[in-house]
């Protein structure tokens, strides 16, 4: 690699800095800009709300620091800012294959444009990559090293390979012009303020059971799955935003694994249901496993989630019973 000449500009935690979420106004999105603003810092949340909402920022909508933008990233993006978090893009399977080449322009041409905003300005940025970059892992648990069984031309395809190629172009940009990047592959997470609609197992099986409907499970629900509590990971990101010398990748998520059939047990006992199970065929390319190999975050952040899934799961529980 060349000599780098350009100065970065050193952020650290405690220091009040304007920062640019994009995708603020999603479910992980929202709770970031929660967290930054409870630290001090000013927000400016950038959503197309194409799966956000601005319901998600109801409660902080009169704070002072925080600033919003209806804009997409896949358009060019000009902001006197010290920092980026790009969490933009549609993360479930439901939203992102609904538009599959818009999902894969905003994880390329999204990105390349916060990244070209990055250099610029001399800033640190953040990728919110993901798990699904391993595609249908032949290992288990997943370290960062391994790199993964990806089906490039499948219906998952636009999001797994375009995280990976946004990890390229991240990759390309630190290499090459000394961009200051970080990496988190974020592992399934869960909790308030998920949708709905989005087809993630967590919030599908609680509307299901809350609704005494049948809970569908893909395949034979011997699955697995890890499940991060959202305050644990949006603690992550923070950590691995704020460090000095650590780009990444590293894997930010529950490393304890969870059959879909345990899930689907807790959810009904959480909730007191009558749903039974029912079984569907499993989709495409849908992961048998998805776990997580967490010692870099242990050694280079000191992170690790310390939420118990009971708790996370009721309180994911009591959220959905406001909202149904």
């Amino acid at each position: 690699m060349s000599t780098i000449v350009n100065v970065t500009i050193r952020l650290r935690k405690g220091c009040c800095v304007k920062l640019l979420v994009a995708g603020g106004a999603g479910f992980l999105g929202s709770h970031l800009t929660e967290a930054l603003l409870d630290d001090g810092h000013k927000v400016i949340v950038v959503d197309n709300l194409q799966t956000g909402t601005l319901d998600n920022l109801e409660h902080l909508k009169n704070h002072t620091n925080l600033e919003f933008l209806h804009e997409d990233i896949c358009n060019p993006i000009k902001l006197d800012i010290d920092g980026i978090f790009n969490l933009a893009c549609p993360a479930s399977p439901v939203h992102y294959q609904k538009d599959p080449i818009g999902t894969f322009y905003t994880c390329v041409f999204g990105s390349h444009n916060l990244l070209k905003l990055a250099d610029s300005k001399r800033i640190k940025i953040l990728q919110a990559s993901t798990s699904e970059i391993y595609g249908d892992p032949k290992v288990s648990p997943q370290p960062e090293s391994y790199w993964g069984n990806v089906n490039t031309i499948g219906i998952r395809s636009c999001y797994d390979e375009g995280k990976r190629a946004a990890e390229t172009l991240f990759s390309d940009f630190h290499r090459l012009r000394g961009t200051d990047i970080r990496i988190a592959r974020i592992f399934n997470t869960y909790g308030p303020r998920m949708a709905l609609n989005d087809g993630r197992v967590v919030s599908n099986f609680i509307v299901q059971a809350l609704n005494n409907d049948p809970i569908t499970i893909y395949g034979d629900g011997s699955q697995i799955r890890s499940l991060c509590y959202v305050d644990d990971l949006i603690k992550g990101l923070i950590k691995l935003f704020f460090s000095v010398n650590y780009f990444g990748p590293v894997n930010l998520g529950n490393p304890e694994p969870l059959s879909m059939n345990q899930l689907a047990n807790e959810i009904v006992a959480i909730t007191g249901s009558k749903s039974q199970v029912i079984y569907l065929p499993l989709p495409m390319d849908d992961p048998i496993t998805r776990e997580p190999d967490i010692t870099i975050a242990k050694e280079k952040l000191s992170w690790a989630p310390s939420v118990n899934r009971h708790h996370g799961l009721q309180q994911t529980v009591n959220y959905f019973k406001n909202i149904i």
